[in-house]
């Protein structure tokens, strides 16, 4: 005896792809997370690409402006080569 399946399931079928999409959407999502975590991680914190000075380069500023002396100057940047 052959049974008429017209027609089973039709309201339900759409869970089966609902269930796929969010078996395949959470792993795309946690690996574009982990993209943008390592990635932003490089970037500089200052806005609008704007880098911020290195220490010596302050220094080099402060002793060019006469802020500090050349005694002082000298005996930082050495701390600055040590450490």
């Amino acid at each position: 005896m052959w049974m008429n399946y017209e027609g089973y399931g039709m309201g339900w079928h759409w869970l089966g792809w609902l269930g796929m999409a969010f078996f395949w959407l959470i792993p795309i999502l946690l690996v574009l997370a982990a993209v943008k975590y390592l990635i932003g991680g490089r970037r500089s914190s200052a806005p609008d690409g704007e880098r911020k000075p290195d220490a010596r380069t302050v220094l080099e500023e402060r002793y060019a402006r006469g802020e500090i002396d050349r005694e002082e100057y000298l005996q930082k940047r050495d701390d600055l080569k040590r450490g």
